[in-house]
């Protein structure tokens, strides 16, 4: 009950963050018309439909991400439509009257048609179900636990109706938009002469709203804005009534008997088999200290540009009694080789101890749902304070001196560190940031624009797209496209990609037989010179030799859109993910 109460605080927040602004004009636009039969339905059929993509979303299948990227279309497609209809009365005569009457046959109801806004409440609903498949979510902490959730345990109804009541959240926010915003335009409408006007602004208003969708700018503009205000809400939400789903009550009898002294989620560190740079951890090793537990994986860029503060922190405070243990949780299979862990550890400078949590116990205790994830516990073993994602770190630095202090009963003062990464950990530029992590396996994928769209688990001939939009990308060539990654089945491949930021990484691993795959780079057709990454050279060529991150382009001047190709030169690759920068 908890966690339903949780997710539908979140689902009225978003009405406060600036990438919901893209559909109130879709929302406003039935503000004029009678509640039970214009707004009502139109709410109900967007939480209906947030809840049934979002489910769609956490079922790990190319058929669901197929099924989302299109259902998002032909909804944005309807809403563009409506919009016009609003603007060109003579276009509203010729489209509305046959959706109209499909609509009445449909819903069985008496009344067909409605004088003047001819609207029925299966048209209204079909609306709020267009708006709700356009919704960019603004993927705030509650709906990234709720669909990491579901990724790691499987989809299922609880999850779903979590959906559902975070939508109808939304829905909430939304009605009282509409209630508002319906008094405002009753006022105007009363002025004389603008009527027909006013239906033309609003009409205005929902085609700059598609347009906006269409671009992209709500995933990223707009989203980058809200992050600031809703994202610290919604981690407050989550602190105070702790946790994820069920994830806080995994309190396991071998725990207790290891420990009993111990918290559960620190006990829960002592169950791992496997640790680096140390030998396993005892209960006298973190009993009534203040401990910092960062959550990691070797190929995550986002955990790469972490680690530098992590580092400091385990430097500056390990004589004032703070113990620094990373957790290292693999996103990819590559990634559960502890030798690989081990090697990738040295040369990143992790000389702290690490957990290797390959089966996810430990990261299910903490209630976990992302890389990288910093989880600060206090001497008495509370969880004080946790942060998903990159950020924050002053404020952090600062927390850990307040615990110090109390631990020590003595003040623990310290400059911040001025933490300057470089290569791959150097922060990144957010603010020419429009690009985000892409997968390639066909269970996250999106964005895929090669003609003839994915096939599963076969070998297939790709083409490139011969025009890409910003953040779609295509392939060229014999590839297997499996559920993580991609395969090369011929000497002779490449991948595209439309993308803006500063970096460009991909993670990618060799051949199956270990043998190194030459690739060759270029930006808009030519070699990156002084854009290229770590991992190129200024004409674009480098060697696939180990499975990692490779960074293969890092911008020296502006920032703007660019269209990137890798071409691989012998057979075998494997390509799992792009990252930026």
């Amino acid at each position: 009950m908890t966690w339903f109460l949780l997710a539908y605080l979140a689902g009225v927040l978003t009405i406060a963050t600036p990438c919901i602004f893209p559909i109130l004009p879709f929302v406003l636009a039935r503000a004029n018309e009678p509640f039970r039969r214009g707004s009502l339905p139109m709410l109900f059929g967007l939480s209906f439909a947030f809840a049934a993509a979002a489910s769609l979303a956490s079922v790990t299948g190319g058929w669901a991400v197929q099924a989302n990227h299109a259902g998002r279309t032909a909804a944005l497609a309807l809403i563009t439509l409506f919009g016009l209809t609003m603007l060109l009365p003579t276009l509203a005569v010729r489209v509305t009257a046959p959706v109209v009457a499909v609509g009445a046959r449909l819903s069985s109801l008496a009344e067909q048609r409605m004088s003047g806004g001819r609207t029925t409440v299966v048209f209204s609903m079909l609306l709020g179900v267009a708006t709700g498949l356009v919704w960019a979510p603004c993927a705030g902490p509650v709906l990234g636990l709720i669909l990491t959730t579901a990724a790691l345990r499987g989809p299922s109804f609880e999850t779903s109706l979590l959906l559902f009541v975070y939508g109808l959240g939304a829905a909430t926010s939304l009605a009282a938009g509409l209630f508002f915003g319906g008094s405002v335009l009753a006022f105007i409408k009363r002025l004389a002469g603008w009527g027909d006007n006013l239906r033309r602004v609003v009409g205005a208003a929902v085609v700059v709203g598609a347009a906006i969708i269409w671009l992209g700018l709500d995933t990223g503009l707009f989203t980058r804005w809200s992050s600031a205000t809703t994202n610290t809400l919604e981690q407050h939400l989550i602190t105070a009534f702790g946790g994820s789903p069920g994830a806080q009550n995994q309190r396991t009898e071998n725990a207790r008997a290891l420990s009993p002294a111990l918290s559960t989620p620190l006990a829960s560190l002592l169950e791992t088999s496997q640790w680096l740079n140390t030998k396993p951890l005892r209960a006298e090793d973190l009993r009534g200290k203040v401990v910092l537990v960062n959550f990691w994986t070797f190929s995550c860029i986002n955990c790469l540009r972490a680690l530098p503060y992590v580092r400091a922190w385990a430097e500056t405070y390990k004589d004032r009694g703070l113990v620094v243990i990373g957790v290292h949780t693999p996103e990819f299979a590559f990634e559960k080789n502890v030798a690989s862990v081990e090697k990738a550890s040295a040369s990143l400078g992790v000389g702290y101890p690490v957990a290797v949590d390959n089966e996810f116990r430990i990261w299910r205790t903490f209630g976990n749902y992302a890389w990288p994830a910093l989880f600060l516990i206090d001497a008495d073993g509370r969880v004080r304070r946790s942060a998903f994602g990159e950020g924050g770190y002053e404020q952090f630095e600062r927390l850990i001196q307040q615990l110090l202090s109390e631990a020590n009963d003595s003040t623990v003062t310290n400059d911040i560190a001025g933490v300057t990464g470089t290569g791959l950990q150097a922060a990144a530029d957010i603010r020419n940031l429009r690009s985000g992590e892409a997968y390639i396996g066909y269970r996250k994928a999106g964005n895929f624009a090669s003609p003839g769209g994915i096939k599963k688990d076969a070998p297939n001939l790709y083409r490139a797209a011969s025009m890409l939009s910003l953040n779609q990308w295509s392939l060229a060539g014999n590839w297997k496209v499996g559920g993580e990654f991609a395969a090369l089945n011929d000497p002779s491949g490449s991948i595209t990609y439309r993308f803006h930021s500063r970096d460009l990484h991909l993670v990618m691993a060799p051949s199956s037989q270990g043998q190194p795959v030459r690739f060759r780079i270029k930006i808009d057709g030519a070699a990156p010179g002084a854009d290229h990454g770590v991992d190129v050279d200024s004409e674009g060529r480098g060697s696939v030799q180990e499975s990692r991150l490779y960074q293969l382009v890092r911008q020296a001047g502006a920032v703007t859109d660019h269209t990137f190709e890798i071409e691989f030169l012998d057979a075998g690759v494997r390509a799992y993910a792009f990252t930026f920068g």
